[in-house]
């Protein structure tokens, strides 16, 4: 069986993420789930934004000068819905205000809008039923106890509105991710989520909040994650292990340690245009992830690069 192609922040690679152009393109491409980072409002209202700060993708420094915190960013709770939807979107910049990804779409200019929540999955629910097939999704609760430090539960507003939707339990065509191992927890056993739950797995200087993701990834810890998620959303860059003499690429075992504990694979980001240390290529890239290590699934911010290499092996 093929591995789930995950449309990461909608066909970003060639429009601004997280826009609704962006995943009606990735819908177009074929993507089976197309992935909404969430982040909370003044007003209790959710976004789909992949940082909680909203400075390096729209043009709210120019919209609303002022109303940056005393660190110089400006924070989407700061925000209600209303405003936020006034704001134009643009590819992600640094903090220099340079293109992340130079050879990217310039859209600083277009008409690229920052959308609620609801809105996406009301697209996703038009295009599932009138579309050419239906199309899952693969929310992600951002920054869980940063927003409760800021007075508002994340994870009950976002299992909410999921359920108005439909998606609220197992069956649903959706996996809610988050890195809070807490969170996570939080949000199985005691709000009794039965949506499809995914850990994801960073690095433990990413995150201002407590965590041991080195221990996730050994046989222990993923058999501790087993009773509580279905799947591990790793960082590819630790899934392999690069010799530096000679540059040769190896199994660092992850994926096979997973499954061995029942858990589905589902590691980001594959970039063609951001190629991690050691393959030369896109399709090198996929040719080892899913030919040598069968991963279960992808995310991509490329899901028509990735389904030309899968149409090319099968």
């Amino acid at each position: 069986m093929r591995p789930v192609v995950i449309a990461h922040r909608g066909a970003c690679g060639y429009l601004p993420e997280h826009t609704l152009p962006a995943k009606a393109l990735a819908y177009a491409m074929g993507a089976d789930y197309l992935e909404q980072d969430i982040v909370a409002t003044r007003d209790d209202r959710l976004i789909v934004a992949h940082d909680i700060h909203l400075d390096r993708v729209t043009n709210v420094a120019e919209r609303f000068p002022g109303r940056a915190r005393a660190d110089g960013r400006y924070y989407a709770r700061d925000f209600d819905l209303a405003e936020i939807t006034t704001l134009r979107a643009h590819e992600r910049t640094d903090r220099h205000g340079k293109p992340a990804f130079s050879g990217r779409f310039p859209s600083a200019g277009e008409n690229f809008r920052v959308h609620s929540l609801e809105r996406e999955l009301e697209l996703v629910a038009h295009l599932s039923v009138h579309g050419a097939r239906p199309v899952g999704i693969y929310p992600e609760i951002k920054d869980p106890a940063w927003h409760r430090r800021e007075g508002v539960d994340i994870s009950l507003l976002v299992l909410e509105t999921l359920a108005r939707f439909g998606y609220d339990d197992h069956a649903a065509p959706a996996y809610l991710q988050c890195f809070d191992e807490n969170e996570v927890r939080r949000i199985r056993h005691q709000l009794g989520c039965r949506l499809k739950l995914v850990q994801l797995i960073g690095e433990d200087d990413w995150s201002p909040e407590p965590t041991n993701f080195a221990a996730m990834r050994t046989k222990k810890g993923l058999a501790l994650l087993a009773g509580t998620v279905d799947g591990v959303g790793p960082w590819f860059n630790r899934l392999y292990k690069l010799r530096k003499r000679d540059g040769r690429i190896s199994d660092s075992g992850f994926v096979t340690r997973a499954h061995e504990q029942g858990l589905v694979v589902h590691p980001y980001t594959f970039r063609s245009d951001a190629l991690p240390p050691g393959f030369a290529s896109f399709d090198a890239l996929l040719e080892f992830s899913i030919n040598g290590l069968a991963v279960d699934g992808l995310f991509t911010d490329f899901p028509d690069q990735v389904f030309r290499f899968l149409r090319s092996i099968s």
